[in-house]
C-alpha cells in the first residue's frame, strides 16, 4: 500500500498528466513519477486526466486514484482534446507548482526535478526542449525546426520547441490563462506577454513504447493557423485594431491609386477614354482594394470594441503582477499621521 500524504497537508507540487487510450502505460507511469516525487521529501499530488478513453484507461486509473490519496482522477464525458484536459487538471491542481507531462511514457518522469530546479532558481515557466530527437528528418525533425522558429519569431519568445508538453509553471502565472483550441504550445508565449520569466530544459525524446501518435498530414496546415493566431494573441490582442488595421491601409491605399488613376485618365480623355472597356480588369481589383480594406477596418474597430467589453466586464487583467511591496504608513520607521 503507497504512503499516503495528510489530506491537510499544503501540497508543494502537482503533476498534471493527460490520458487518452494509454492503459499499457498509466501504471507504469504513476510508479515512475511515485518514485521521483518520493525522493524530493516534498508534499505532491498527481492529477490525472482521462479524456474520454475508449480503451480500460479509465478504469485502471480509476484503480489507482483509489489506492492513493495523493491522486485525483478528472474522469471527462468525452474526448475535448489535449488543451482542454490540462486546462481540466490545471483547476483541480492545488500544488504551487505545476508540472504538466504526456501520458504515453515518452516524457521521462526522472527528469522533473531538472525542471522543478529552474523554477527553485527563480524562473516561473520551466520548458521542455527536445535537443535530440530520433524521429525522421523530413517527416518530424526538418518540419519541426521550421514552425518552431516561425512561432518564435511570432511570439517574440526564444523558445527552441513550442510543440512539448513537458514544462513546468509557478501557478500565480497561470491565474485568469484559460487554454482553448491547441493553446497549451504557446502557455509560455502567452504568459512571457505578462512578463513571466521563461528557461528551457533539454529533455530526452524518449520513442513511443506503444500505441500511434495523432499528428497526421494536416499537422502543417494546423501549425500555420497557430503562427497567426499565436501572433495576434502575443502583440495584438488588447490592441486588434492595429492588427487589422495595416492591411487595411495597404488595400485602401492601394485601391484609391488605382481608382484615381482612372479618374484622372477619364477627365484628361473624357470623350475618347473608356475606362471599364480599356482598365476594367484593374478598377475591379481597385474596387474590391478598397472595399477588402474598409471590411479589414470596421473587423478591426468591431475587435477593439469588444476587448473594451471584455476587460471592463470581467475580472482580466492587462498585467500581471508579481508582488506588491507597500510601506505601511504607520510602520514604526515611518511617522504615523496624527489624528485631530
Amino acid at each position: 500500500m503507497p504512503d499516503r500524504n495528510p489530506g491537510s497537508t499544503p501540497v508543494r507540487h502537482s503533476i498534471v498528466v493527460p490520458f487518452y487510450n494509454e492503459q499499457s502505460a498509466a501504471e507504469e507511469l504513476y510508479r515512475r513519477i511515485r518514485r521521483v516525487m518520493d525522493r524530493r521529501g516534498e508534499p505532491y499530488e498527481m492529477v490525472f486526466v482521462n479524456e474520454g478513453s475508449s480503451d480500460a484507461t479509465g478504469e485502471v486509473l480509476a484503480g489507482i486514484a483509489e489506492a492513493d490519496e495523493r491522486v485525483c482522477l478528472v474522469d471527462l464525458r468525452r474526448n475535448f482534446g489535449q488543451t482542454t484536459a490540462l486546462q481540466a487538471g490545471f483547476d483541480q491542481a492545488r500544488g504551487e507548482i505545476i508540472v504538466a507531462m504526456d501520458g504515453d511514457l515518452q516524457h521521462d518522469p526522472y527528469e522533473i526535478p531538472l525542471l522543478l530546479g529552474k523554477i527553485d532558481e527563480g524562473y516561473d515557466i520551466a520548458s521542455g526542449w527536445r535537443r535530440r530527437r530520433g524521429d525522421g528528418f523530413l517527416s518530424r525533425r526538418l518540419p519541426s525546426r521550421i514552425a518552431n522558429w516561425l512561432l518564435a519569431k511570432a511570439s517574440g519568445v526564444p523558445l527552441r520547441d513550442f510543440g512539448t508538453t513537458f514544462k513546468a509553471y509557478r501557478k500565480d502565472v497561470l491565474q485568469g490563462v484559460r487554454l482553448y483550441g491547441d493553446m497549451h504550445r504557446f502557455v509560455p508565449a502567452v504568459c512571457a506577454r505578462l512578463g513571466a520569466r521563461i528557461c528551457e530544459v533539454p529533455i530526452k525524446n524518449v520513442r513511443r513504447p506503444a500505441g500511434k501518435s495523432s499528428y497526421g498530414l494536416g499537422r502543417p496546415f494546423r501549425v500555420a493557423l497557430d503562427i497567426v493566431m499565436l501572433r495576434f494573441t502575443t502583440a495584438y490582442l488588447t490592441r486588434p485594431l492595429h492588427f487589422f488595421g495595416k492591411p487595411a491601409i495597404a488595400c485602401l491605399a492601394g485601391g484609391g491609386l488605382i481608382l484615381l488613376y482612372g479618374f484622372i485618365r477619364k477627365l484628361l480623355q473624357w470623350s475618347t477614354f473608356h475606362l471599364f472597356a480599356e482598365h476594367g480588369p484593374l478598377m475591379a481589383v481597385g474596387f474590391v482594394a478598397v472595399i477588402g480594406g474598409l471590411l479589414l477596418l470596421f473587423t478591426g474597430l468591431v475587435g477593439e470594441l469588444l476587448m473594451r467589453v471584455y476587460f471592463e466586464a470581467t475580472p482580466a487583467q492587462t498585467y500581471s503582477v508579481r508582488r506588491v511591496i507597500r510601506r505601511s504608513s504607520c510602520d514604526p520607521a515611518a511617522e504615523c499621521p496624527r489624528h485631530a
